[in-house]
């Protein structure tokens, strides 16, 4: 396990989400965030689950489908999650101003 590393997604109480790569362990890592160990983005968003993990043998490939997956917008990161490929698919070909890639409204779980 030293080589590869985790690609996760924690959803924060706020209902976002955070990507983030790791070579620990996934249940130490989700506690570090819990504890507040990180500043950053989740810190201030505790407590946080773990809703999606994917281990890649090279560390890099762990790091290089985080900087895509933080790109993407809410709908594609939920239908990744997921496995609806047919509905990334359909997603991507969407353009960034279509109303289905717009954040929710105040007030909505989206």
């Amino acid at each position: 396990m030293t080589d590869g590393a985790y690609l996760y997604i924690l959803k924060c109480a706020d209902g976002s989400y955070y990507i983030g790569t790791t070579r620990t362990e996934l249940d130490l890592r989700i506690a570090q965030h819990n504890a507040g160990t990180f500043g950053g983005y989740t810190k201030s968003r505790r407590p946080v689950i773990l809703v999606f993990s994917q281990w890649f043998e090279r560390i890099t490939d762990a790091i290089e489908c985080e900087r895509k997956l933080k790109k993407w917008s809410r709908a594609k990161k939920e239908a990744f999650m997921r496995g609806d490929f047919t509905e990334l698919h359909e997603l991507a070909k969407r353009g960034p101003h279509d109303p289905s890639r717009r954040p929710p409204s105040a007030g909505s779980s989206g």
